[in-house]
């Protein structure tokens, strides 16, 4: 009825496992405004991963993270705004994640680090702002970008 322990031991959980069910249940549980956080959380994961497969000169590994970093802008971030609600803010965050994209896409066709970090500093300028009006986000829940 039960697995000798031998075999249990070859199906143990790795640690990306318990990674992936931590993610999982930090998304689920978010608020919009928590999501975000973790969009930028997992942009600048992306971008950091990026840059260190380009120093490694491993091109596949750059590509997809550059990829991934690109979606998560698309998808996640630029997708979802609010242009008619959101107004001016909407329209510049879009205007960002523009300009995201675009060097992104050129870090990758180029081999350029500095677009990179350039994007890096963005995104961890938005980040720390984005968190800096968590109180003021969670007191009007019904606000849209």
């Amino acid at each position: 009825m039960f697995s000798s322990s031998q075999s249990l031991g070859s199906q143990r959980p790795t640690a990306g496992a318990y990674r992936d069910i931590g993610a999982s249940t930090a998304v689920l549980d978010a608020s919009p405004h928590k999501m975000v956080s973790l969009l930028y959380a997992a942009l600048a994961s992306q971008i950091a991963a990026s840059r260190g497969a380009m120093a490694r000169k491993d091109i596949a590994a750059k590509g997809r993270a550059i990829s991934h970093a690109v979606r998560i802008v698309e998808e996640g971030l630029s997708a979802p705004l609010d242009m008619r609600a959101g107004g001016a803010i909407a329209s510049n965050l879009r205007d960002l994640y523009d300009y995201l994209v675009q060097q992104l896409t050129l870090a990758n066709v180029r081999n350029d680090d500095a677009a990179l970090q350039r994007c890096s500093r963005l995104v961890e300028t938005l980040h720390e702002g984005w968190d800096g009006i968590a109180d003021q986000a969670h007191a009007a829940p019904g606000a849209r970008l």
